[in-house]
């Protein structure tokens, strides 16, 4: 749990998130500390807390927007308006959630040319019965946040949690955001079949190696270096590393997904800005052409009050308008890789008829459906 972990631990899973996994030797150097020190603690760093490697994709160069799904299921519905979310094959995140409703949240990466299609099919959800209140956010690609040491007292081996402080910083930050949350003016397609591949199997496995992908494409190696490093790296295909790990205790501690609308963009980029070293910050979007910030939130439940209790006095100090929040299930997630095999010739396939008609077929099955027209 989060007690075994020390000073030295938080800033070695802060360092595989700034510099990537791939390269622990290297990682290690940039930390200044020995590789097999790295090496030995990472090996026993799951037997003692939640810990995944991830790779994000930098969508926005494939082509791809990124949509956010907050819908609410009908009493008795929440499995079945889980599994509806799914139909669409471009589903990458899929979660229950509760709080004043019981729902489901979905993260999807639509190819750009077909959102109005995308926004039909999530219609499909309330007129099958299935969910009310369906709402989606078009969202940048989203702003990983690595911070792990911040607040955390290495000798009491305690989280300190500077509430009061993190309010006084915010209005002396820069405006100056990363390109991740900016609205992007274009979505190109700048990968082939390769890239997407290698794509595909780095977000099941960062740390993969290019002589395995090289097997499984069946392809030499010298090809695969060529478009990893010439592809995927130099078009900037690979937006991030990210280490998440439940670096607060799982038993009293839980995960949300917050929607914080601003007044201007200069008041949300100061308040993003100060979360880029907060240990509570998974990640961050900014909903396409709007002033809102979506973040998912990690923290202990003796904290979040005093979370809400911040973000109402940064409201009454008019640096934030307003914001609402759902609480994820964890008991209850999906995750899935790019959806490599709908790529081809340099596009994306996107069957909305199909979608759709998957939809309708397993809400009819619990007998939820009612007639709508492809």
């Amino acid at each position: 749990m989060v007690e075994k972990l020390d000073l030295q631990d938080l800033k070695m899973l802060e360092g595989l998130g700034i510099h990537g996994p791939r390269n622990v030797t290297d990682v290690a150097r940039k930390l200044g500390i020995p590789a097999e020190t790295l090496r030995k603690r990472l090996k026993r760093m799951p037997s003692r807390i939640f810990l995944r490697f991830y790779m994000n994709i930098y969508h926005t160069y494939l082509g791809l927007k990124k949509a956010l799904v907050f819908a609410e299921a009908i009493p008795g519905n929440e499995d079945l308006l889980f599994n509806c979310l799914k139909t669409n094959d471009f589903w990458s995140y899929v979660s229950r959630y509760y709080g004043m409703n019981e729902g489901c949240y979905g993260l999807y990466i639509i190819p750009k040319d077909h959102c109005s299609d995308f926004e039909r099919f999530t219609h499909q959800l309330e007129k099958s019965g299935v969910a009310r209140n369906v709402q989606i956010f078009w969202s940048t690609c989203f702003q990983s946040v690595h911070s792990r040491s911040n607040w955390f007292n290495d000798q009491s081996k305690k989280w300190v949690f500077q509430w009061d402080k993190w309010i006084e910083e915010i209005p002396a930050k820069d405006t100056q955001l990363p390109y991740t949350l900016i609205d992007p003016e274009d979505w190109p397609i700048r990968g082939d079949e390769i890239d997407v591949f290698i794509l595909k199997e780095m977000e099941k496995n960062p740390r993969i190696g290019l002589s395995d992908l090289a097997k499984m494409l069946g392809v030499s190696q010298q090809l695969v270096e060529y478009h990893y490093r010439k592809h995927v790296l130099e078009h900037g295909l690979i937006e991030s590393f990210d280490v998440f790990s439940f670096h607060f205790d799982m038993a009293i501690s839980d995960m949300f997904v917050f929607i914080l609308k601003f007044d201007s963009m200069e008041r949300l980029a100061k308040f993003a800005k100060s979360l880029f070293d907060k240990p509570f910050v998974s990640g961050m979007g900014k909903i396409l052409n709007e002033n809102i910030i979506v973040a998912v939130i990690y923290l202990p439940r003796l904290e979040f009050r005093n979370f809400i209790d911040a973000l109402s006095k940064l409201t009454r100090n008019g640096l934030l308008q307003s914001y609402k929040y759902v609480i994820l299930d964890l008991r209850k997630v999906e995750r899935q890789t790019i959806s490599y095999e709908y790529f081809k010739d340099g596009a994306w396939i996107y069957d909305n008829k199909k979608h759709i008609q998957h939809l309708m077929n397993l809400a009819h099955s619990v007998g939820k459906c009612q007639h709508y027209q492809i």
